[in-house]
C-alpha cells in the first residue's frame, strides 16, 4: 500500500528539539510526513536554525510586531494554509493560541507538553513536580483546546522521579520520552488512526501495556512489608 505523506506546518519558541526528532524520523523513513514550514514567534529561536539546516521554509512572526496576538495568529494561519498544512505541531511554542487559531484547525493542533496532565500544566512544569515530591512523571501529547493544556490526550510516557532531581535533571529525562513519543503521536495521526470521542483518544488497533503497576520508591518483600517472605 502506498504511504500517505501528511504535510505539517511547526511552531516553536526556543531550542528545537522535538523538531529535531521529527525530522530525524522523516529522515530515517519512519515519519510518514513532510514540514512545509516553520514558525516561530522568537525570531531569534535555534529552532529555525535547525529547519534551515535541512532546507525547510522558516517564518518568524514576531509578536510585538502585531498590534494583537489574534493579528499575529492570523498571519500564521494564513501561512500554514498557503503551505496546505494539515496537522500543526506545537513543538516547544510558548504562547497560547487564540480562538481564531483553533477554529482554523479544529482538532488539528497538537501539543507536547513536560508533565504527565492534568497534573501540572502551564510552565516549568518540571520544577513544579520535583517541588510537589511526586514520584512519578513525565510527558503527554495531545489535542489543542481552548484549555491551557486541558486537550484530549494522546499518549503518555512515565519516568521516575528521584529524591535529588532538580528542574534541569528530571527535565532531561523527560526529554528523551519526548523524542519517543512525539513523532509516534505524529504516525498515527498520518495512519488515520486516532478518534476522538469526548475527552478520549482512540488508538485503532492499539497495543496496550496491559495490567502493570509502577512503584516509586519500589516496593519491597520480606517480613512486615508487601510482599512474600521467600
Amino acid at each position: 500500500m502506498k504511504r500517505r505523506i501528511i504535510t505539517l506546518g511547526v511552531l516553536v519558541s526556543g531550542n528545537g528539539s522535538n523538531l529535531q526528532a521529527i525530522i530525524d524520523r522523516i529522515e530515517a523513513r519512519t515519519l510518514d510526513a513532510r514540514i512545509a514550514v516553520v514558525i516561530s514567534n522568537d525570531p531569534g529561536a535555534f529552532a529555525l536554525e535547525r529547519a534551515a539546516r535541512r532546507g525547510i521554509p522558516v517564518v518568524k512572526v514576531p509578536s510585538g510586531a502585531y498590534p494583537s496576538r489574534e493579528a499575529a495568529d492570523a498571519a500564521m494561519v494564513e501561512v500554514l494554509n498557503e503551505c496546505g498544512v494539515e496537522l500543526v505541531v506545537l513543538a516547544g511554542f510558548m504562547r497560547l493560541l487564540s480562538e481564531a487559531f483553533l477554529r482554523a484547525f479544529p482538532m488539528r493542533i497538537i501539543n507536547i507538553h513536560p508533565a504527565l496532565l492534568p497534573a501540572f500544566p502551564g510552565v516549568h512544569s518540571q520544577q513544579q513536580a520535583a517541588d510537589y515530591g511526586v514520584k512519578f512523571s513525565g510527558c503527554t501529547v495531545h489535542f489543542v483546546d481552548q484549555g491551557v493544556d486541558t486537550g484530549p490526550i494522546i499518549v503518555q510516557a512515565v519516568v521516575p522521579v528521584e529524591e535529588a532531581d532538580t528542574e534541569a535533571t528530571l527535565g532531561a529525562r523527560i526529554l528523551e520520552e519526548e523524542h519517543r513519543i512525539f513523532p509516534q503521536a505524529i504516525q498515527w495521526y498520518a495512519e488515520g488512526r486516532l478518534r476522538v470521542e469526548g475527552r478520549k483518544v482512540l488508538l485503532e488497533a492499539g497495543r496496550t501495556c496491559g495490567r502493570v503497576a509502577l512503584h516509586q520508591p519500589a516496593l519491597e518483600a520480606g517480613p512486615g512489608a508487601f510482599g512474600k517472605e521467600e
